[in-house]
């Protein structure tokens, strides 16, 4: 009985002895380095892709980054940063997956894809519950149905391509047609309780101008802002889409009704394609590797109702078209996941009408059901009116069309200029859905 005593006292006092150690970490070895790629050997079993890693160097500080292809014996990973004083035999610690804390308390604020604040307004609170970066979209079996009409303040929108909560869609645009300001427009004036904005791959001198003036105080007390400009390597550029995705599921989680804006899915396309190509991947269409057409569907996937007793997230992705080319692979493949898109017309903005919507190439999955019979009824007339006068605008402006040849054209001539001043709105202008529909019933005959 004495030595049955004795060896439980010494087997406790030998657990504390061991809690009291340093934490032990798993390290290897910098095999090698070319290009963007590093190959790491000594980590043996139990990586997987997508682990993060820290690497001591003799001058500068440590570099970080993030495991992403496998070959018989190495690793290969892809840095965060300039490999300027990396050396053969460099130590390469493996790092624990990054989690995320967010509360309430982060509406206001402004986070890098680490969840550091950038803003000015002191630590920010973490929160009791941690979440993931990347996690799998809810079950297609277990997710609610989108729910009931989400007024955006937005005449165009709510009229022409109304959003129901919890869907999602794509605003598909040239470079400086307004996508930021329309953005703006819908986180002043959308009925949510929090605001998600991903500003993935932004110009660094646009960041503030998009807070102070874009969103604006209003817009930006309610909303989380993520961060990653242009000059951050592709691993923090692909991580702050995750991240804005992680913190707008965890509002969901809470019951809210989350609205997010993440701009812009190109961008994360291109840093996708950058850690594929160091990857090793073979390139595809217009360069992207097979890894961005798989990551896409797996990050927007992510958005939408959530499960019983969670909120939802409607979200807004905007796609930078290469070009003007709307056909180009990554609007192809977005327009093909999400549940419509907005389309923005570089010629409709130099004729001086904002936002540049063109109401004609855009759609909504929510249609009809979202609108009630009068509703589409208005929208049908509107709709044929435009189409008309797009039909014939080239033959109107050169005069060759004379009034009374079709009483249909006439009509879309009547009706073109009081249709162009309705799809017309101030940036800082909020349009209630009633109201605009009974303003289009006015302008349009009854049928």
């Amino acid at each position: 009985m004495m030595d049955r005593s004795l060896s439980s006292t010494c087997l406790a006092d030998a657990v504390t002895s061991l809690s009291r150690l340093p934490h032990w970490q798993r390290f290897g070895t910098l095999a090698g380095v070319q290009g963007a790629a590093l190959s790491v050997t000594g980590l043996g079993q139990g990586l997987t892709i997508g682990d993060r890693l820290r690497i001591t160097r003799e001058r500068g500080p440590a570099i970080e980054g993030e495991f992403v292809a496998f070959t018989p014996g190495r690793a290969v990973a892809v840095p965060e940063g300039s490999t300027e004083g990396l050396g053969p035999g460099a130590r390469i610690w493996l790092e624990q997956p990054l989690v995320l804390y967010p509360s309430d308390a982060w509406m206001g604020r402004v986070i890098d894809s680490l969840g550091q604040p950038m803003d000015d307004r002191g630590p920010l609170p973490q929160g009791a519950r941690g979440v993931a970066l990347r996690q799998k979209a809810p079950s297609a079996m277990r997710r609610r149905l989108v729910g009931g009409k989400l007024e955006t303040g937005v005449r165009a929108i709510d009229v022409f391509t109304p959003i129901c909560r919890g869907q999602r869609l794509g605003i598909f645009a040239a470079s400086g047609v307004g996508k930021s300001t329309l953005m703006g427009m819908l986180a002043r004036g959308v009925e949510a309780d929090v605001i998600v904005v991903g500003l993935i791959g932004e110009r660094g001198r646009e960041v503030k101008e998009f807070l102070d003036h874009t969103l604006g105080e209003e817009g930006r007390r309610r909303t989380v802002v993520v961060v990653a400009t242009s000059d951050e390597p592709a691993l923090a550029r692909r991580r702050a889409a995750q991240a804005t995705l992680a913190v707008a599921e965890y509002f969901r989680s809470e019951g809210k009704q989350v609205f997010l804006l993440l701009d812009s899915v190109t961008r994360l396309a291109h840093a996708q394609r950058e850690i594929g190509l160091a990857a090793g991947e073979p390139a595809t269409a217009r360069s992207y590797t097979p890894s961005v057409f798989t990551e896409l569907p797996a990050l927007l996937e992510r958005a939408g109702p959530g499960v019983e007793g969670e909120g939802d997230i409607t979200a807004i992705f905007t796609v930078l078209v290469d070009g003007d080319d709307h056909d180009e692979p990554i609007a192809d493949a977005v327009r093909g996941i999400l549940d419509g898109h907005l389309v923005l017309d570089r010629r409709i903005g130099e004729r001086g009408r904002w936002p540049a919507i063109d109401v004609l190439r855009s759609v909504s999955r929510a249609l009809p059901r979202c609108h009630d019979a009068r509703q589409n009824a208005l929208l049908a007339t509107a709709k044929r009116c435009l189409a008309t006068y797009a039909d014939m605008a080239e033959m109107i402006r050169l005069g060759a069309y004379r009034n009374g040849s079709d009483p249909e054209v006439d009509a879309a001539i009547q009706h073109h200029p009081g249709l162009d001043a309705f799809l017309n709105q101030d940036i800082d202008e909020r349009s209630a859905a009633a109201d605009s529909f009974g303003r289009l019933a006015d302008l349009l005959p009854a049928r």
